[in-house]
């Protein structure tokens, strides 16, 4: 089934977002032959373009579509969303500013930049780096597999759309670097709160109210299972999950390089205190989830293609086109597309600049300033073609299998990257181990769970406590390496390594 007008008008709006993509790197311009201009924009955002930059790269399109998905699909569990993207904000309030007063006066443009700076230990760099990187690959993915479930509920014919859409982010992303994600957001960001603002009017009075869809939810769906004796059940899942999610955030290479866009501390701080409005409209949009349901779109014959091809995930597109305008469904089609090429554009640079700094000149050789950039450029492209290698060659739950994974991954840098900008108490080496044993126990754990949880029922001391993987080996790694560190620290102390002072922190 096609749908002319929405087409047209989500095709429109990509146009505008090409446009503004190739012509972004004349805004506010700089040598985008230098790497720090054309992969961080020149350090020179302000609070405003931040907040979009910063809110466009966190909450992505495959959010928007996964989190009503899940709610769909498994009901209250999904509102983690919500405390989790609460929780995140004291952290970058905390972390972050430090990190880019030493990232400035040092030149640093990655985080795992940062850890080779403050340890003199280039491995440990490479641990970090490589954990971004292959973190951040399937997420890319997932951006395109958000762009191409819109596509698939517009009717569009086969690959042809998504290949032409990211050729069309490999070229601006080359040419513009970070200021096309950063111009596309603020137009994505516009378009995404119009569509659920729209959309929690509407939709609902269309239903007959909250209280009419809430009806329609089974009881289980509504609220947590309580726990039962001995054991903290679904809700100290739901709890670790919240809190893992949030200390995992902003390690993503591609939000950290957000972060580092900014032209100073206090754009950091205001963002802390701004960003939360991201989350009231996560709120509203998981609802959106529960309206699916109450609407029935499963049983309606012209969706099974749909669900059948893209499961959950196919609630949001179906019920925008059950219950909006053409012309609407369109614009709310295209802000989820255009929420797939900002952070999926942001994730490709956030890696190049990983590969050239941490990797290509630290193991292969020293390039000029131009050279670096040049490295970083292409090295983008291939982050791209990776992941539509992903969405072709690999079924789409490998993929989602793969983000899960990760998730566990990348939070196992969090004792290496925010716990030294508070402390130079550990040691590298100790970091390094500490670190291998997060990621083979995160690993292992998941692949008891078959790939398809990330929540494991820990017993201690007779109770049992389902946590969130991540944050139950994260915390295992940050133990390794502070027993590691006091003997390390005594035999061979690598503090004399460290580049920065303690007036950097300050």
């Amino acid at each position: 089934m096609t749908y002319p007008v929405a087409t047209i008008v989500f095709l429109a709006l990509i146009a505008l977002v090409v446009i503004l993509g190739f012509t972004a790197g004349r805004w506010n311009a700089g040598n985008l032959s230098h790497i720090e201009e054309w992969g961080l924009g020149g350090r020179r955002f302000g609070t405003w373009v931040s907040w979009f930059l910063i809110g466009g790269d966190a909450y992505t399109a495959y959010t928007f579509i996964a989190i009503p998905a899940l709610m769909f699909g498994a009901g209250a569990i999904g509102f983690f969303a919500v405390p989790y993207t609460v929780v995140c904000y004291p952290i970058l309030y905390l972390v972050f500013p430090k990190l880019w007063r030493v990232a400035q006066k040092h030149g640093y443009i990655t985080g795992p930049e940062f850890v080779r700076g403050r340890y003199g230990n280039r491995w440990l760099a490479l641990a970090v780096g490589v954990t971004g990187i292959f973190a951040t690959m399937p997420y890319i993915a997932l951006q395109l597999i958000g762009m191409q479930t819109v596509i698939g509920a517009l009717g569009l014919p086969g690959h042809l759309p998504l290949m032409l859409a990211v050729a069309v982010l490999a070229a601006f992303t080359y040419t513009s670097g970070l200021r096309a994600p950063a111009m596309i957001s603020i137009v994505k960001d516009l378009l995404i709160y119009l569509t659920v603002i729209v959309a929690i009017v509407v939709i609902p009075s269309e239903l007959g109210g909250f209280g009419a869809i809430f009806a329609k939810i089974a009881p289980v769906k509504l609220l947590l299972a309580a726990p039962p004796a001995g054991s903290g059940g679904a809700y100290t899942g739901y709890a670790t999950l919240a809190l893992g999610s949030a200390m995992a955030l902003f390690l993503y290479p591609h939000t950290t390089t957000a972060i580092l866009s900014s032209s100073g501390p206090r754009v950091i701080k205001r963002n802390a205190a701004l960003l939360p409005a991201y989350t009231i409209m996560l709120g509203l949009l998981a609802l959106v989830g529960y309206m699916a349901v109450a609407a029935g779109l499963k049983t309606m014959p012209q969706y099974a293609a749909g669900f059948a091809r893209y499961g959950a995930s196919f609630a949001v597109p179906a019920l925008v086109l059950h219950s909006l305008p053409g012309w609407f469904a369109g614009v709310a089609f295209g802000a989820i597309a255009i929420g797939a090429l900002v952070p999926a554009a942001i994730m490709a640079i956030a890696s190049a600049n990983i590969f050239t700094r941490d990797i290509w000149t630290q193991f292969a050789t020293t390039a000029s300033p131009s050279g670096e950039a040049q490295i970083a450029k292409l090295f983008s492209i291939v982050m791209v073609v990776g992941a539509v290698v992903f969405i072709l060659v690999i079924p789409s739950t490998y993929a989602v299998q793969l983000q899960l994974l990760g998730g566990m991954w990348i939070i196992q840098t969090f004792p290496a990257i925010a716990f030294s900008v508070f402390t130079r108490f550990f040691n590298g080496w100790a970091l390094l181990v500490g670190w291998a044993v997060g990621i083979v126990s995160a690993t292992w754990l998941v692949a008891l769970n078959h790939f398809a949880g990330a929540i494991w029922a820990f017993h201690v001391f007779g109770v049992t406590l389902p946590s969130y993987i991540a944050l139950a080996t994260v915390l295992v790694n940050a133990l390794v390496a502070a027993v590691l560190s006091l003997p390390l620290n005594a035999m061979a102390s690598d503090r004399a390594g460290d580049e920065t002072v303690a007036a950097d922190y300050v």
